[in-house]
């Protein structure tokens, strides 16, 4: 009990310092955003008391732009599809047919003929799964093809009809409004995922469910959770053409996701979701809508992306560019969050469940590890599936992560900043390793011990949070040909204080998550 007060002292403590540190950055991103509206771009005339709003960001702006007739498309597929369902019972196969003739229109409109490319590339790698996938070697060939198709969609920018004989180049005029290769990273990893399970499927499946039951509160209250749908087999018969295009082009998740394995997807055509119901589905779009909301205020009054398009922070101070690239990895977040969680809450009313692509705020992770199961966490599942337990696991992790963070930024796209930023992540994440598991044999058993534990993990946690703020940076922000103006600017003496600040700021952060998971597990 004696620990409490004093928990209590520090708690109270932390809160007033988040409170003055947000206060001080609200205040000077408003004075920035002011004193820099003129020479910023993509603002655009906002609807909030005369501000300016930033729609500097391709992705929000097409977004939020396309929002309304995506909204109509979607509850007009929904009602067609969950009427028809329960009308005439339709399960599997019928489901099946279903989406994928209303998903094909979907990509008709949004890629015109372009949705040859995208059937044929699909017909190739059904082919290749079902021909070999009783061989040893099928995921490495599965896994060949399809990193070749990525490169290739990237270096031809989606290949061009005229290219395939000059009868063909009137097609050309017709491919849509929106680039098939760009939505077609998702389809790769569909692909993947299809042709993986259904090769361990013929080698046997070595999920234990019963094992998994003790451990699942979902799976034993009589329920299925997700990772029980994504590990468990399908029969065989259940990898059929008509279920794998659907899958590939199942429209809720088509544009940008979040990624459900094969096996989930299929087993929720035949039986839907039921871990949710529609008080639960309900309150989620309510809460989506509150986000919205708070998305626009923070376009409206803080311009930071914008600063970022502008190339504006080399005119800036330390602590000013520390401001805004912390305001830019906030307003990623919630962007993703938005689109993230419209997508699945249009899969969800449509019967199919997903993992949740942000389950945790970001400022509320103080190591890699966490971040990135935090950060498109369906792709942080899917990676962990289909590439760091094939690749050895937690046997070969150091090794591991340099091929899949490379992965995942040639995924993105074909950019050396992103490579940049991929391999900054892996240099970062080995200390991590390595400290992780000294830290997890050190016991502490007396209070001073214990003290010195929690305060060595705050600091080690502050450390974390400077390396992925650099990484970030360098990825989103400087990109890799300004890393010498940023190091000369953050090097000088001038910096030192803002940087102490930044330290002591990171710290404080930590400290405060380590009291909301202390409070989260009391409640649990």
């Amino acid at each position: 009990m004696g620990g409490v007060p004093w928990k209590r002292v520090e708690l109270v403590a932390l809160v007033l310092y988040a409170l003055g540190f947000y206060l001080v950055v609200i205040r000077r991103s408003l004075r920035l955003s002011h004193d820099y509206s003129g020479r910023l771009y993509g603002l655009r005339a906002g609807s909030l008391a005369g501000h300016l709003n930033d729609l500097s960001d391709a992705q929000w702006r097409n977004f939020r732009g396309n929002l309304p007739i995506l909204t109509v498309v979607m509850g007009a597929f929904l009602i067609v599809v969950n009427t028809l369902r329960y009308c005439h019972g339709l399960k599997g196969q019928g489901t099946a047919l279903l989406w994928l003739i209303l998903s094909l229109s979907y990509l008709y409109y949004l890629h015109g003929a372009c949705v040859v490319f995208i059937l044929l590339i699909s017909l190739i790698n059904y082919s290749i799964v079902k021909l070999f996938a009783h061989y040893k070697y099928c995921t490495s060939l599965i896994w060949s093809f399809n990193l070749s198709v990525l490169i290739l969609n990237r270096v031809y920018e989606g290949y061009s009809f005229s290219s395939f004989g000059e009868n063909l180049a009137f097609l050309d005029n017709y491919r849509g409004t929106f680039r098939w290769h760009i939505c077609f990273n998702f389809v790769v990893l569909r692909m993947i995922s299809f042709g993986c399970d259904y090769c361990w499927t013929i080698h046997s499946s070595h999920f234990d469910h019963k094992k998994h039951m003790q451990r699942c509160q979902v799976c034993y209250s009589g329920k299925t959770c997700y990772f029980a749908l994504q590990e468990r087999g399908l029969n065989v018969d259940r990898y059929t053409f008509l279920m794998y295009l659907c899958y590939l082009t199942y429209a809720p998740l088509y544009i940008a996701g979040p990624i459900v394995g094969y096996n989930a997807f299929a087993a929720q055509l035949e039986v839907p979701q039921k871990n949710y119901s529609f008080t639960q589905i309900s309150w989620y779009g309510l809460r989506w809508i509150l986000n919205f909301l708070l998305m626009e205020g923070m376009t409206h009054f803080f311009h930071y992306n914008s600063f970022v398009v502008s190339r504006l922070w080399q005119k800036l101070s330390p602590f000013e560019v520390f401001i805004i690239s912390y305001g830019v990895l906030n307003f990623m977040w919630l962007k993703f969050f938005l689109i993230w969680r419209y997508f699945r809450f249009w899969s969800l009313v449509g019967g199919v469940e997903t993992p949740e692509n942000m389950p945790r705020c970001i400022n509320n992770c103080h190591d890699l590890e966490s971040f990135w199961k935090s950060w498109h966490a369906s792709f942080n599942r899917w990676l962990v599936r289909y590439l760091y337990i094939p690749l050895g696991g937690s046997r070969r992790k150091l090794l591991s992560i340099w091929v899949i963070f490379t992965f995942v930024a040639v995924w993105h796209d074909l950019e050396w900043k992103l490579v940049s930023w991929a391999w900054l992540t892996c240099l970062f994440f080995v200390p991590e390793i390595l400290v992780k598991s000294l830290s997890n044999k050190f016991q502490a058993s007396s209070s001073l011990g214990m003290l010195v534990h929690r305060e060595f993990k705050a600091i080690a946690g502050a450390m974390t949070i400077s390396c992925l703020m650099v990484a970030n940076l360098v990825g989103y922000v400087v990109g890799p040909s300004g890393i010498k103006v940023f190091i000369s600017k953050m090097a000088g003496k001038e910096a030192l204080p803002a940087l102490a600040f930044i330290f002591t700021t990171f710290y404080v952060g930590v400290k405060l998550m380590f009291h909301i998971r202390e409070a989260s597990s009391s409640q649990g």
